[in-house]
């Protein structure tokens, strides 16, 4: 938000009036309302419009039209009720205006104050060492399972600040889009908000990756017009017979999303022509719930009457939805024309829950009182909240464990389903039963096998968990889970056992300090903390009880009046340590680094991870130790440290009147032919005057695919060479990979 000063006088009549229909249209999208709702929503606005009447957003329309989109959203793209829309209409009230949750309490009641707070930022200044938005991002989901319309008003939030992301400046462009892409889209899905979910990877991907970006999109436009044609083809015999069996449908045709299309070209290291399920047919059918798993199993049968099917690429979510709630009948099938098709067969309930995901349900829940799915997801999400000490960064880590893309379903003795994250050991299936039964799981049987902790379960997998009363956990199980519940609960148990030996630790200190006549206070305590580099006073006693800290030292220290000091000479020594420490006189929203100039007597250096050379866009990351790394923005953890770490990342530029030599690492692919090696050799060497630092090449059944390593100035010289490599006959594809993870770099 920002205060706008706009060279030309606004016509405020006109942006009054535009206004009024903005929120008018907002009354459209709320289906089945009430006169008691209408007159609520009302007041919030009315509230919202005086509260936001000086504020205009960076673009420049009045702020107001920010709180209608995010109520719209929340209406209209989720189905969600009245009081979402006024929480959606005063969401930035309390944050931004002088407005407070007394206010909102007395006006709109307590359950809307709620939301409210938990839709409201934190205000107090952190330690510097964690992020701010996952201390704001910790606070949104503390609410969760007091009201889920918390975080489904924040996505609409983050859906509409997304959709209006080109007025900001490009690197606070890449920190949102980057905490979006790292935070909001899994959660999002993890919710069942597919199109939403969609949406926000999406426009992720076009601020961080533009140019692929642009250039998916541009493909899928201009292949448009042949894959109408074909769907047209493919579903008019399905269509008749269909009509013809009596029932009601609607067949839609959807295209994968540019992300999702994206991710295959990465995943599989194929080309944009080679991503075969480009789209899928979707078969709408309206059903009563009661019929709805036979008349789906029914059009799967006319499907595969026409097309054969693929055995390996059948899911049946009808039988045993996903964990979000998703029901549907997929199967893959091979067209006349030799083409894999993807359909996917659902009833009109179904589509309304894959659109719009627990949002529905919490809907259902509303009015009918049950809802075992979101019930158990909120009991996971407490199970998180029990541990006070976890950091918030900590949280969000594992709050993502649970945000997994796929699951598998394993059985317990008595054949009861239960639902856990891909990657599954036999721990986390013993910690999703019980807790006392995780803490002293010691192995099971699978299947009437017998199995170690580590081993991982598989769908259809049966257990039956053996525990011993002297099992305990320890650090290795941390290694073994992959589910947010098993790594919380074992930390928690952990952090149990350091307290009881921190307890020994703390009678060691004070025999220690009453030998030296010291007093056992807090400001003696604090001073050791520092002293010893421990984080707190706990994790002091734990050392101390482990023997890993040498309490002799504390005869090089004064004592005055039972408390302890530093010699002189010593505090100068550590002050001076503690700073060198820290990077001090960066400003990391006003400095940008220009690379090849002095930056304010601090080092910087080309990361290792993506190897930029000038030409790349970049930002500069201070780190703790090394000084300023630079990073690619596209560098394979630009999103991590851009959306958790984004206070320590800085906008960096090249100076173009420097030229220096640069690692770039170059992946080609083709058809092997003699000679073909010299010929890559002579462009380097006599071509293009480059140095190549190394060479590697395989061939696999008359495919061969070369890694070179080679000296350039910047990403124009790169391209120079890629250009004549792709010249050579037999060469298919010629990409820069990253030499650090394998992954290929546009």
């Amino acid at each position: 938000m920002l205060e706008y000063k706009p060279e030309n006088k606004i016509d405020l009549e006109q942006e009054r009036k535009d206004i009024l229909n903005a929120f008018k249209g907002l009354l459209r999208a709320l289906k089945n309302r009430t006169r008691e709702d209408t007159s609520l929503i009302r007041k919030a606005f009315d509230m919202a419009l005086d509260a936001h009447k000086d504020m205009r957003r960076k673009s420049g329309e009045p702020y107001i039209y920010h709180p209608i989109t995010v109520a719209r959203i929340c209406a209209e793209e989720m189905g969600l009720g009245a009081t979402a829309v006024v929480c959606a209409l005063i969401h930035d009230t309390v944050e931004d205006t002088h407005i407070t949750l007394e206010d909102i309490e007395d006006l709109f009641g307590p359950r809307v104050r709620l939301i409210i707070d938990g839709l409201t930022k934190i205000p107090e200044v952190f330690d510097e060492n964690a992020s701010i938005q996952a201390e704001n991002f910790r606070k949104m989901i503390l609410t969760i399972s007091d009201d889920l319309r918390v975080v489904l008003i924040k996505l609409a939030d983050r859906l509409h600040n997304m959709r209006t992301l080109g007025s900001m400046r490009v690197d606070k462009q890449l920190k949102i889009a980057s905490e979006t892409k790292f935070l909001y889209a899994p959660l999002a899905h993890r919710l069942g908000l597919y199109s939403i979910k969609t949406e926000l990877e999406d426009l992720s991907m076009m601020y961080c990756e533009p140019k692929i970006y642009s250039e998916i999109e541009t493909k899928l436009k201009s292949t448009a017009d042949v894959r109408n044609r074909f769907i047209r083809r493919f579903m008019s015999p399905i269509r008749e017979t269909l009509l013809h069996e009596g029932y009601i449908f609607d067949i839609k045709a959807r295209t994968k999303s540019i992300s999702s299309i994206w991710r295959k070209m990465q995943t599989k290291d194929i080309p944009f022509e080679e991503v075969f399920d480009v789209f899928a047919i979707r078969i709408i059918v309206e059903t009563p719930v009661e019929l709805e798993k036979p008349d789906c199993w029914r059009i799967y049968s006319i499907v595969t009457d026409f097309y054969q099917p693929s055995p390996d690429r059948l899911r049946d979510w009808v039988s045993t939805p996903r964990a979000n709630g998703y029901e549907s009948l997929h199967t893959t099938v091979m067209s006349p024309q030799g083409r894999w098709v993807e359909v996917q067969i659902r009833s009109k309930r179904m589509d309304e829950i894959a659109e719009i995901g627990l949002a529905a349900h919490y809907k259902y829940k509303e009015s009918k009182g049950e809802d075992s799915k979101l019930d158990r997801w909120i009991a996971e999400i407490r199970d998180l909240l029990d541990n006070p000490e976890a950091s918030a960064l900590e949280f969000v880590n594992d709050f993502k464990l649970n945000l997994f893309n796929d699951e598998i379903y394993v059985f317990t003795p008595r054949g009861e389903l239960r639902v856990l994250p891909i990657g599954s050991t036999i721990l986390d299936f013993a910690y999703d039963i019980h807790s006392d039964i995780g803490n002293t799981c010691i192995g099971a049987k699978v299947n009437n096998r017998l199995m170690p902790l580590s081993y991982q379960l598989k769908n259809g997998d049966q257990l039956e968990i053996i525990t011993s009363s002297k099992q305990k956990p320890n650090e290795e199980w941390l290694k073994f889970v992959v589910s947010a519940r098993a790594k919380q609960k074992i930390k928690s148990s952990l952090n149990e056992e350091r307290k009881l030996i921190a307890m020994d630790g703390k009678e060691i200190l004070e025999r220690k300090f009453k030998q030296f006549n010291v007093r056992m206070s807090s400001e003696n305590i604090n001073f050791l903390e520092k002293y010893f580099n421990a984080h707190s006073a706990t994790e002091l006693y734990f050392r101390i009880a482990k023997g890993k800290v040498n309490l002799s030292k504390l005869r090089e220290l004064e004592v005055v009046a039972g408390s302890i000091q530093l010699i002189k000479k010593d505090l100068q020594k550590k002050k001076k340590s503690n700073e060198d420490e820290k990077i001090v006189g960066i400003d990391t929203n006003a400095d940008t680094i220009l690379i090849g100039d002095d930056f304010k007597g601090f080092d910087y250096q080309m990361a290792k991870c993506c190897n930029p050379i000038p030409g790349d866009k970049v930002f500069g990351f201070i780190t703790i130790t090394d000084g300023i790394k630079i990073h690619r923005n596209n560098c394979p953890n630009a999103v991590h440290l851009m959306s958790k770490y984004a206070y320590r990342c800085i906008k960096a530029r090249w100076k173009s009147n420097k030229l220096v030599e640069r690692v770039a690492a170059i992946k080609i692919v083709g058809i092997d032919q003699i000679g073909l090696v010299n010929k890559l050799t002579e462009i380097i060497s006599n071509q293009n005057n480059v140095n190549m630092k190394s060479i590697s090449f395989e061939t696999d059944d008359g495919i061969f695919e070369g890694h070179i390593k080679v000296m350039v100035y910047d990403t124009e010289h790169l391209e120079q060479l890629t250009g004549k490599f792709e010249e050579i006959d037999g060469v298919q594809r010629v990409t820069r990979w990253d030499s650090e993870t394998g992954e290929v770099i546009e």
